[in-house]
C-alpha cells in the first residue's frame, strides 16, 4: 500500500486500504495487481488516466513512420529527367522516407534490359552521399525495381 504522497504504508486488507482511500476522498488503484501482495496506491483515478494519456500522446508525436514513395523512370529518359528525378528522391531520403525505384518496361523496351541497369546505377551515383541500396535492382514482371533508403 502506497498512499497519495508517495510513502508506502505497509501491507494491509483490502477493506483498511479502501477505508484510507474513501477517507482521502481519493480512489484505490492496483498498480502492480501480478505482484505478491499486490500493490495499490491511494490516487486521484481521473487524474492518472489523464497523465496516461498525455504521456501516450507526447510519445505518439516523437515516433516517426517511415513511407516508401515511388519514383517511377523509364529506359529511354533523357539525362535533365534522371536529374530532376533523382532530386525527387534525395527529397524523400532526406525526409526519411524509403525510395522504390522502378524502371517499366513497355512493348520493345524489353529487349534492352541489360542497358536499363546502367540507367538505375547512374540514378544511385546521384543519391550515393546519401542513400543506401536496401534491395538490389530486380526484374518483376514489367519492370526492375530498387530500393533506396537513408544513410546511417
Amino acid at each position: 500500500m502506497i498512499s497519495q504522497d508517495g510513502e508506502q504504508l505497509g501491507i494491509m486488507s483490502a477493506k483498511e486500504a479502501q477505508k484510507l482511500a474513501r477517507e482521502a476522498d481519493l480512489d484505490l488503484v492496483k498498480i502492480a495487481p501480478g505482484a505478491k501482495p499486490p500493490v495499490c496506491k491511494i490516487i486521484d483515478y481521473g487524474k492518472y488516466r489523464y497523465e496516461q494519456a498525455r504521456k501516450e500522446r507526447e510519445a505518439k508525436k516523437k515516433q516517426r513512420t517511415m513511407e516508401v514513395k515511388e519514383v517511377r523512370l523509364s529506359p529511354n529518359i533523357d539525362k535533365n529527367d534522371l536529374n530532376t528525378k533523382a532530386n525527387q528522391a534525395r527529397k524523400f531520403i532526406q525526409k526519411g522516407d524509403k525510395v522504390k525505384v522502378t524502371l517499366r518496361f513497355r512493348g520493345r523496351e524489353m529487349a534492352h534490359i541489360n542497358y536499363s541497369k546502367q540507367i538505375l546505377d547512374s540514378f544511385f551515383e546521384k543519391l550515393e552521399d546519401i542513400a543506401v541500396i536496401d534491395k538490389n535492382p530486380k526484374m518483376e514482371g514489367r519492370s526492375m525495381v530498387m530500393f533506396l533508403s537513408e544513410k546511417r
